[in-house]
């Protein structure tokens, strides 16, 4: 009962090491205890808080494994033999001291009537170790059992159990313990107390259980032939990340292959992963109702399962094993599995797609632990168009970034990088420079910087726009991305305002304007700078780095090379002009310094051309890098 999100592998397959075959065939009632298992999955993927209720009946974690049949290292003790409506009996479940003080997660505890074992739970608990333990409402009884509150590591827990008004005349307390995962044992008997005055009645003999053995079987070729990109786009289609990839040579290598053969498709997947790697087919590009197909580390042993996702959650085992000719490797973090499915299902095997039909492709991997998976640690790869599975062979293209949020990148990288930069350079050093020079009745220069600024903010506004378009809503997976791109986006409104209700340039308030204007852009240029750096970093568009982040570093830096070197000219200027001027008087009696601001606008011009192309620079090999995801 650590219920740890979603358990992605079942006992019907045995583990082997290396290139391990796994089973596709089982005797009847070993199919019918899998099902079984199964629909227990569907009813809750995993409780690590303790919140078990869903198991009260039968005390059985829905781990989609069998119970341990090595004897449990647990045992309960009571406080006294028998009891009275209303008395409190304390309950101690620990680690039986010879078994080497082995710790368990996860526990329930209960108390049954010893005459019906089967039956609801009776009475009540109260708890002594609330940091660790909790009550549960079993049955028609508020605190009718005892469960974890965490997967905490534990070796004892106590609990207060209060007889209720009408007893039976016998009580036995039982648990389930979970040591992890896998491992765990269910219903471990506890001692029987008995009713003042009534006849003690015996604990009921457990029934016995039977074990059913797979019969496993594999073809032999499978295991000895090695992963290769050989033959892709010719005999056999295949997805690949990055482009081209050999995962017989590439350690790095996201593949997916698949080879229609005459009743079935033969599927390889390879890519390094330390706890799953997972293909699925879909009908667009969202996940949620798609067919998955997992690979599973598990230890030394991969588990091979198929699997089914309903809308933005863990995916649920298939209730039918659909799967044939399973093998893996593990090798360097690389995890490899072939198998083999049948073209076309019956129809009373739910959830599975045809593979006779189109669909687009997702590869995913992620964390596992114990079995359980863990949200994929990068954004899936997915095709970019829909492939027939039992088609022609063809190598697909993909993509880890969505097209939407590739553009969200694009504009944010354009507007911040390279309009609202040059809009800055041009507004603050060449103000003087055209002094004469009007467009559409306004000086040059301010025209300029306004169209710039103006384009800043439409750019700002539509690539502001796109991620939400895209999510549908607020992503709780960004961090602190987008609480500074709201705040970007709040600031690059206030910005033109400001500008529309500016004071008049002789107006003794103008120096306020002047200052806010000027405040407020630089903490919306600084905190752009910040969301970018985060933004390459997400899941949706992951830059490859660390090559990355030091172009767009470099880009970061050459603006502010520039500014500080026009900002240095600009104040030498004003210094020797003074100079010169003097001097010209004191000869010329006249002051003439024509040809001295034709010299440094010239400087100026070169210094904002050197600017642009090395901006164009890095903003071309970012955009590209961005195509390219």
């Amino acid at each position: 009962m650590i219920f740890i999100q979603i358990p992605i592998s079942c006992s019907r397959r045995r583990r082997n090491s290396s290139w391990g075959p796994q089973s596709s065939k089982m005797p009847g009632p070993h199919l019918l205890l899998v099902v079984v298992a199964v629909c227990l999955i569907k009813t809750a993927s995993g409780f690590a808080n303790g919140k078990v209720s869903p198991a009260c009946g039968d005390m059985t974690p829905q781990h989609g494994h069998d119970s341990s049949s090595k004897p449990a290292p647990y045992n309960i003790t009571l406080d006294k033999p028998t009891f009275s409506p209303g008395d409190h009996i304390t309950v101690t479940l620990r680690v039986v001291p010879t078994s080497g003080s082995i710790s368990f997660k996860g526990f329930l505890i209960e108390a049954r009537d010893a005459g019906n074992p089967d039956g609801p739970a009776v009475g009540s608990f109260s708890l002594l170790n609330p940091s660790e333990s909790q009550l549960l409402h079993c049955g028609h009884t508020q605190g009718s059992a005892v469960s974890h509150t965490s997967k905490s590591k534990k070796t004892e827990i106590q609990a207060v159990w209060e007889a209720p008004k009408n007893p039976p005349s016998g009580v036995q307390f039982m648990a389930t313990v979970v040591q992890k995962y896998k491992v765990y044992w269910v219903q471990i008997p506890g001692p029987v107390v008995s009713l003042n005055g009534a006849t003690r009645v015996p604990p009921p003999n457990p029934t016995p259980t039977t074990t059913t053995t797979a019969v496993v079987t594999t073809t032999l070729s499978a295991l000895t032939r090695p992963f290769s990109s050989e033959g892709c786009g010719r005999s056999k289609s295949c997805l690949r990340d990055p482009v081209g990839c050999d995962p017989g040579r590439d350690p790095l290598c996201f593949f997916l292959s698949f080879t229609p053969e005459a009743r079935t498709v033969l599927f390889e997947l390879s890519g390094p992963a330390h706890g799953y790697l997972s293909f699925a087919l879909s009908l667009d590009k969202w996940m949620g109702n798609d067919d998955v197909y997992l690979c599973v580390r598990d230890g030394d042993s991969v588990d091979i399962n198929a699997a089914y996702v309903s809308g933005r959650a863990h995916p649920q085992l298939a209730s039918e094993n659909v799967l044939s000719d399973t093998a893996w490797q593990l090798a360097d973090g690389v995890i490899q599995c072939r198998f083999r499915r049948d073209i076309l299902l019956p129809r009373q095997i739910e959830s599975r797609f045809s593979l006779d039909q189109s669909y687009f492709l997702f590869i995913a991997h992620g964390r596992a632990e114990d079995g359980v998976i863990y949200r994929h640690d990068r954004q899936p790869l997915i095709s970019t168009h829909q492939t027939v599975i039992t088609g022609l062979p063809e190598n697909l293209a993909g993509s880890r970034s969505p097209l939407l949020i590739k553009f969200h990148g694009v504009f944010m990288l354009v507007a911040w990088m390279t309009t609202v930069t040059t809009g800055v350079i041009i507004a603050r050093y060449f103000k003087h420079d055209w002094p004469e020079t009007r467009l559409f009745g306004r000086r040059l220069w301010f025209q300029v910087h306004r169209a710039l600024m103006t384009l800043t903010v439409l750019l700002t506004c539509v690539g502001f726009s796109l991620p939400f378009i895209y999510r549908g809503g607020w992503s709780r997976h960004a961090g602190s991305h987008p609480y500074l791109g709201c705040t970007v986006m709040a600031l690059s409104f206030i910005q033109p305002i400001m500008a529309l209700l500016r004071p008049a340039t002789d107006s003794s308030r103008r120096y306020i304007f002047n200052w806010m204007h000027l405040g407020t852009g630089t903490i919306a240029r600084v905190l752009a700078v910040v969301a970018i750096f985060l933004g390459i970093q997400q899941q949706a568009l992951l830059l490859p780095g660390p090559w990355s982040t030091g172009v767009l570093a470099g880009c970061v830096v050459w603006g502010v090379l520039v500014d500080l070197l026009l900002e240095f000219h600009s104040k030498v200027v004003i210094v020797t002009g003074r100079t010169l001027a003097e001097d010209e008087e004191k000869i010329l009696g006249t002051h003439s310094d024509s040809e001295g601001q034709r010299k440094v606008s010239r400087f100026k011009k070169i210094v904002l051309a050197v600017f642009l192309v090395g901006n164009v620079g890095f903003l071309s090999v970012l955009l590209n890098t961005i195509r390219n995801v």
